[in-house]
């Protein structure tokens, strides 16, 4: 019995050689049967004639954030429709698990505060149906997903559950390390993908303290890891801090035999050289024969903000005075001079490890909050400025204290240099990633990554052929993450495809929805040119988006290769 048979079809198999048209079938989940013509078959649940569209395997999203999002949707929306059929979650180490009972508000405030997420939707939305590790998975298993999902163990939650508050406070003690080190074996043993966390100082949990994994010297970080290459397997992944040296990340490589995986690398425009030094530093970590990767986006960083949350300033120094403020007391820290000044001296240093790097001309005025401030919609802070004699920053803050802290802004970030960002993507040492679905839900949504690597980096500028723009959404991000059977349309290996047209494959405009937990928002984008996305041999999506009644098709993937 054929599940689903896809007539002439132009099939971009995942390797990254040319594209072949044939015919595939599917049966039980698993890819039956590739060639120029299946004959005629008896039995064949579903045809579907391609008449000019391509076929490859589902995206892999390796860097996502859904591990609160899955516990009260499991469609992982939007993510199925975006042709993404497996994601990794917690990335930087920003997990929910474990956690006990006790420290479940300071999980959820500090994701508020890193991750852009609602308060009120975590809170009404999160099922706390676990504790340990091993319970979140299983909760996973049971509840079951549209897409497949790979976890990472989460340092920042290891470090809560040992030490509670105290975790970003101080320094981890001897004993307390050892009790981190069994809870990432515990997490290996029940199909943990590896090992994540963070260094950098954009980072911030509750009350502007740093997140836990900021707290750890490289004594703890190196145990740690240490524990979870006793596995055999596990892939390290480090959001890297501007002090965190290549040189430690690379000696861990070597003395665990694991792979490194190194976020977030972004070219920022007022230091072009810094991102192809740290590519040049994995390139000959990897000479020596120690396997380092950096993770790299297709898009350009743009986030909405207002100043009431301005996550893009809340890694500086000088901002840290104004972190966990609220309301009066933030505005009045907002306005005082020496806190001015100080953010002015700290942007006018250049360096490439922050997100905003006082580039006034990339940041718009996206929405006022009172009508006669409407002729500053849609225009530069930095114009605004020239026009009205001021500094920048004055002007930026100066309207949203007069506006209740309301106004909404957004800055081009990082990434806005294409054909530096070419370079990046073609990097031999470099994986396409950074998505960060599932979080900064009010800020962006960078959710169709892939179909932007498709439409406008392979077909639009030509920076890459569209089978090697695949083999990088596929095959290679398999590889890396010890993937079995997947990120390849090969007989035997599972069904996850995407049926796409390549001459109009893109992503849309992005827009504002209120389906969040509480009645939440969330930005979201729609899919250009796909026409089906099938999770292990189950249709999730169609040339209108998610299906109904979205079957819950997805495996949790707790095997994989070393």
């Amino acid at each position: 019995m054929i599940d689903l048979l896809i007539r002439d079809v132009l099939v971009h198999d995942g390797t990254g050689a040319p594209p072949v048209r044939a015919d595939v079938a599917v049966a039980g989940g698993r890819i039956a049967r590739i060639a120029p013509r299946i004959g005629p078959v008896d039995a064949v649940a579903r045809t579907v004639d391609a008449d000019g569209l391509a076929l490859m395997p589902g995206i892999i999203d390796s860097h996502t954030h859904f591990d609160a999002q899955i516990t009260w949707d499991p469609t992982l929306r939007p993510s199925p429709a975006l042709g993404v059929t497996t994601a990794v979650i917690g990335n930087c180490g920003f997990t929910i698990a474990p956690c006990r009972p006790a420290d479940r508000g300071l999980t959820m405030r500090n994701l508020t505060q890193v991750e852009g997420m609602s308060l009120d939707a975590l809170r009404a939305g999160i099922d706390w149906g676990f504790e340990s590790f091993a319970e979140y998975m299983a909760q996973l298993r049971r509840r079951g997903c549209a897409i497949n999902v790979a976890a990472y163990v989460g340092h920042s939650s290891v470090r809560t559950y040992v030490m509670g508050v105290d975790a970003a406070r101080r320094p981890a003690t001897a004993d307390e390390i050892a009790r981190m080190q069994d809870i990432v074996r515990d997490a290996m043993r029940h199909g943990a993908v590896g090992f994540a966390t963070s260094t950098s100082p954009a980072h911030n949990g509750e009350g502007g303290l740093p997140m836990p994994s900021r707290l750890a010297d490289d004594a703890e970080m190196a145990a740690l890891v240490g524990a979870m290459a006793e596995s055999g397997r596990g892939v390290w992944m480090l959001t890297k801090g501007g002090h965190t040296q290549m040189s430690f990340l690379e000696s861990l490589a070597a003395a665990t035999g694991r792979p490194v995986m190194i976020a977030a690398l972004l070219h920022n425009g007022t230091n072009p050289r810094a991102v192809f030094d740290d590519l040049d530093a994995i390139a000959a970590a990897n000479g020596r024969g120690h396997r380092l990767l950096g993770q790299v986006s297709c898009c350009p960083l743009t986030m909405d903000f207002t100043l009431a949350s301005p996550y893009p300033v809340e890694g500086l120094a000088s901002w840290k005075p104004a972190l966990g403020l609220s309301r009066d007391a933030l505005k009045s820290r907002l306005a005082d001079r020496a806190f001015r000044d100080a953010v002015r001296a700290e942007l006018a240093t250049p360096t490439h490890f922050r997100l905003f790097n006082n580039e006034w001309d990339k940041v718009h005025v996206v929405e006022v909050a009172r009508l006669d401030h409407a002729r500053f919609e849609q225009r530069t802070i930095a114009e605004v400025a020239r026009e009205t004699g001021q500094d920048p920053l004055d002007v930026m803050l100066d309207l949203a204290l007069a506006e209740d802290l309301q106004t909404v802004f957004t800055a081009q970030l990082l990434n806005s240099d294409e054909e530096a960002v070419g370079r990046m993507l073609n990097h031999r040492h470099s994986i396409v990633s950074l998505s960060d679905a599932g979080a900064h839900l009010t800020f962006f949504n960078d959710a169709g990554f892939g179909l932007h690597l498709l439409g406008h980096w392979a077909r639009d500028r030509g920076a890459m052929t569209m089978e090697e723009a695949v083999r990088r959404l596929t095959s290679h991000p398999a590889q890396v993450l010890g993937l079995p059977g997947r990120g390849l349309i090969r007989e035997g290996h599972a069904a996850d495809l995407l049926l796409f047209d390549p001459r109009t494959v893109g992503r849309g405009p992005k827009r504002r929805v209120h389906d969040l937990p509480a009645g939440g928002a969330r930005l979201t984008t729609d899919a250009i040119g796909v026409h089906g996305v099938w999770v292990n041999g189950r249709q999730v999506a169609d040339a209108g988006g998610l299906v109904a009644d979205v079957p819950r098709a997805g495996t949790l993937l707790t095997e994989f290769q070393s």
